[in-house]
């Protein structure tokens, strides 16, 4: 009996899926022919399908609209874009489509947030929401973009010395938040987030760091927990927590409005992907009313820095298996034209798990296999699926190319592996495509980036002049150490 690699996948998950189905080429990803963009573009192949940040923004945004409806919630919901997630201007420009705020984590993503008001997609009315530890240069980005006049600004408090070094650098009047250190879970190596302020330590700091500081309004209280928005005793326990300091704090102080939830949105990493995102935003702003309700106070408006789940599911990586390598009687190696830790580097680095699909051969048999990728690594390998401890692919054949795709790899992956820069064992980076929709639907992309080439390498080594060398004075010094 000759089964098929689609008999496989029927018998297993329900297919076609939201994102997936098939044409007679192969497989789709939202409707883009992947063997189409394989063909014209070659392997290995990174893409970016645009429209999917403003379908997950738009998403949200009705799910918090509906919740907040149907329990006649009077504060408002603002979507924040959480930059680590990915700080290329293209998804800037897709996110920023749909009125959404920005949380920034370094220095540099003010300079970002500098060139995107100078293009005029930002403006004074987007919240820029400051988190993260603030060293010199960050202290005065921030001040820098709240003197020119943004005072939707809002450093969010992470230590005892913060406020008073914005205090300083800062000469207008200013917003900030909290943020609560909140506790872990009881399977983690340590008890505390190293970030933000302790709960019993909130109401002192507000006392005697702002209360009487006439510069300085605190607007927010911050409230992230490291392992995301989860439906587990562990996160209502937490967030049950968070809202006792709230009100306790909103009491004596009456200019704090607002209450952020942060990020933690997963994305789909599994044809068997199950999670009630419209039951977990409903059930939030029930248990934020219900604790002002008994403590009359008014309730607060509600921010979120959404970031994987902003970006993360229009990501996906293209390669071709180039040839299969049996080292013993029941391991078969697929080995990949690229590598999974310099381009999937949280494969590798924290073991996750993303969808992988064949592109192509869907009606030929299938066997079990592993996936190599090109380094001398011998953590260069991907071994399983979320749902299941193995991989199942069409059957290797020589004279029959077989290409696989990874999906929702949109955030962090880029940034981790050093985009643009050195790779482990030099293996180049992917051309990258965007992929974009017009206003009638048909499709359309572009190279974003070339692969890189051995001269990149090169000249980031300085075998080859950099441009700034070039500019440089031919004289040189040498300056001797006594």
């Amino acid at each position: 009996m000759n089964i098929t690699y689609r008999d496989l996948i029927d018998q297993t998950y329900y297919f076609p899926t939201e994102e997936f189905d098939l044409d007679e080429n192969g497989l789709r990803f939202h409707g883009v022919p992947l063997m189409q963009l394989i063909e014209k573009y070659g392997s290995p192949l990174k893409f970016t399908y645009l429209p999917k940040i403003s379908e997950n923004i738009q998403k949200a945004k009705m799910w918090f609209a509906k919740a907040m409806e149907k329990h006649e919630y009077d504060g408002k919901y603002f979507y924040a874009y959480c930059t680590k997630s990915s700080h290329f201007h293209y998804v800037f420009q897709e996110a920023l489509k749909n009125d959404i705020h920005i949380e920034t984590s370094s220095a540099f993503d003010i300079d970002i947030v500098q060139k995107l008001k100078e293009e005029g997609l930002v403006t004074n009315s987007n919240y820029v929401i400051c988190n993260g530890f603030k060293r010199a240069a960050y202290i005065d980005n921030i001040a820098r973009l709240i003197n020119s006049g943004h005072n939707r600004c809002i450093p969010i408090i992470d230590n005892y010395e913060e406020l008073s070094l914005l205090d300083e650098s800062i000469e207008v009047p200013f917003k900030v938040g909290i943020r609560i250190a909140s506790e872990e879970e009881p399977k983690f190596e340590f008890y505390t987030s190293r970030l933000g302020i302790g709960y019993k330590d909130i109401i002192p700091f507000y006392e005697n760091q702002i209360r009487d500081n006439e510069k300085v309004e605190l607007k927010m209280l911050h409230f992230f927990i490291n392992t995301g928005i989860r439906d587990n005793a562990y996160y209502w326990n937490e967030l049950s927590k968070c809202l006792k300091v709230y009100v306790r704090l909103k009491k004596l102080c009456p200019s704090l409005d607002s209450l952020n939830i942060g990020g933690g949105f997963p994305t789909k990493n599994s044809l068997t992907f199950d999670y009630d995102y419209e039951y977990m935003i409903d059930e939030i702003i029930n248990q934020v009313k219900i604790a002002c309700e008994e403590e009359d106070i008014d309730v607060p408006h509600i921010f979120t820095e959404f970031g994987s789940f902003t970006v993360g599911e229009s990501g996906g990586a293209l390669y071709q298996v180039l040839y299969q390598k049996q080292q013993n009687d029941r391991e078969k190696w697929n080995m990949i034209d690229s590598s999974f830790i310099t381009t999937l580097p949280d494969s590798w680095a924290i073991n996750k798990r993303f969808i992988m699909l064949p592109i192509n051969r869907w009606n030929d048999s299938y066997e079990r296999v592993l996936l190599g990728g090109l380094t001398c690594d011998s953590d260069d390998y991907y071994n399983s699926q979320q749902d299941m401890n193995a991989i199942y692919l069409p059957k290797f054949h020589s004279a029959k190319p077989l290409y696989i795709g990874f999906f929702n790899t949109g955030a962090y992956q880029e940034t981790i592996g050093g985009y643009g820069g050195l790779q482990h064992c030099l293996i180049p980076h992917p051309k990258h495509l965007l992929v974009d929709r017009d206003a009638s639907g048909a499709l359309h992309v572009t190279v974003f980036s070339e692969q890189q080439r051995a001269e990149d390498h090169l000249r980031i080594l300085g075998y080859e002049p950099s441009t700034a060398q070039e500019e440089a004075p031919a004289e040189h010094h040498s300056n001797k150490l006594q």
